[in-house]
């Protein structure tokens, strides 16, 4: 399906808006003054309600709508990309211009700003990846100079399982953690506060369809089985994960909370993005066959440019600008979405509607393009610098964090994913 960039929209603010023009239409969660949650969907600066409108729909974009009930799209993701479609392109009509639906406008649309946005979907499962390449470079060069990649990266897609209870949508408070960590010359470890929080720039993956448990998702089918997209902040306490992580990784330096971008874009709204997954450098191995597809190969990665803000408590006080730590983009990914659906499932393992997936830290290869303060300032060797006057480690009480994304492309409407806040504050 095309994207429609000729077409205009009936709602005014759409038409040349930064991440929510017609031709995006991403989905989520929203309540009105305490009402109960119901689904929705971005456009401009307002947001549709579906089932406001649901005597619009009927065939399978009325089945769609259906399934989004209830304050939740698990089963609405579930439907797959049939369904999905169909109420894509009946969007496309009821929101352009000309629609007759602009006469219904106060009760089918609200305010994006009096609207309080949820999680999309119960998350029943959350696993992070580490296919950002140029991420476990830059890392395995501050603890492995000789040696910053393990020999598994280039053949599986490594990942591990994190904490679900703990994802929450954008603009919720980052509550520093404690745990343990391990001061430098010291040899027992002390309890308190996480000293070096920090953030990790990532793609969020929204689990469609999912398998039955025992059954493998086929690399040329998984990208079926893909509902969508977001951003997602995956904060990390650097000093508690460098004291717990040997021999089985981050636990409490990462479950603390994680936070994701409220709007799912879908596989079709980014459809003009695709990109063919980077070649492999030479002397790297070919994937082996369940992770090889040659249209995945041809179309399976995404042009999204990726940006990370920090403002301080001063900066606001002093109507600042927010400072830019990262402009990095999707292309950075070793693996394709894909690859991680194949592989994830490839041992049997049950993946269901409304599971997510992060796609681990996207840095790009210069400065600039880093995903973390762990790159950034090399691990707390050198600090930021900020208008304000103050320098940046890690992340202090009162700093906010702003992820954001876009797509870009000549002879097509820009789309953005909205913004992932987090401020973070003290520890109880």
């Amino acid at each position: 399906m095309t994207q429609p960039t000729q077409t205009r929209s009936w709602v005014a603010s759409a038409n040349g808006h930064a991440d929510f023009p017609l031709q995006n239409l991403p989905l989520g969660v929203f309540s009105l003054n305490g009402s109960a949650p119901r689904s929705g969907v971005a456009i401009g600066d307002a947001v549709f309600d579906l089932h406001a409108a649901l005597d619009q729909f009927d065939g399978e974009a009325r089945r769609a709508v259906e399934a989004t009930a209830g304050g939740q799209l698990n089963a609405f993701f579930e439907l797959g990309r049939g369904p999905r479609v169909a109420l894509r392109e009946r969007l496309l009509q009821l929101l352009a211009e000309g629609s007759p639906l602009q006469t219904r406008e106060a009760q089918v649309l609200h305010r994006a700003a009096d609207c309080r946005m949820h999680l999309p979907a119960r998350i029943n499962d959350y696993t992070d990846f580490y296919v950002g390449i140029e991420h476990a470079q830059n890392v395995g060069k501050l603890f492995r100079p000789d040696n910053p990649l393990l020999p598994n990266y280039k053949y599986v897609p490594i990942g591990y399982h994190g904490r679900a209870s703990t994802i929450r949508p954008s603009g919720t408070e980052v509550r520093r953690p404690k745990g343990q960590t391990l001061p430098a010359g010291q040899a027992e470890p002390t309890f308190g506060p996480c000293a070096r929080l920090d953030y990790e720039l990532e793609l969020g993956i929204w689990i469609g369809q999912g398998n039955a448990m025992g059954d493998a998702i086929a690399i040329g089918d998984a990208a079926e089985h893909i509902a969508g997209f977001c951003l997602l902040n995956d904060w990390s306490a650097r000093d508690i994960q460098a004291w717990e992580y040997q021999p089985l990784g981050p636990f409490l330096s990462k479950s603390f909370i994680t936070s994701i971008s409220p709007w799912v874009v879908t596989a079709e709204a980014l459809e003009p993005f695709r990109k063919a997954q980077p070649p492999r450098p030479e002397g790297d191995p070919q994937p082996l066959p369940y992770l090889l597809d040659p249209r995945d190969q041809k179309a399976g990665a995404f042009d999204i440019e990726l940006e990370v803000l920090l403002t301080t408590a001063s900066m606001r006080e002093q109507n600042l600008p927010a400072h830019r730590l990262t402009l990095s983009n999707t292309q950075h990914m070793y693996w394709t979405v894909a690859q991680m659906v194949a592989h994830h499932s490839v041992n049997g393992c049950q993946l269901q509607a409304g599971d997510l997936f992060g796609s681990g830290t996207l840095s790009g290869p210069q400065p600039g393009q880093f995903g973390s303060l762990l790159e950034i300032t090399e691990g707390g060797k050198k600090p930021i610098e900020l208008a304000s006057g103050e320098v940046r480690k890690f992340l202090e009480d009162g700093d906010e964090i702003i992820l954001r994304a876009r797509c870009n492309r000549e002879g097509y409407a820009s789309i953005g994913f909205g913004e992932c806040r987090g401020t973070v504050v003290a520890a109880r």
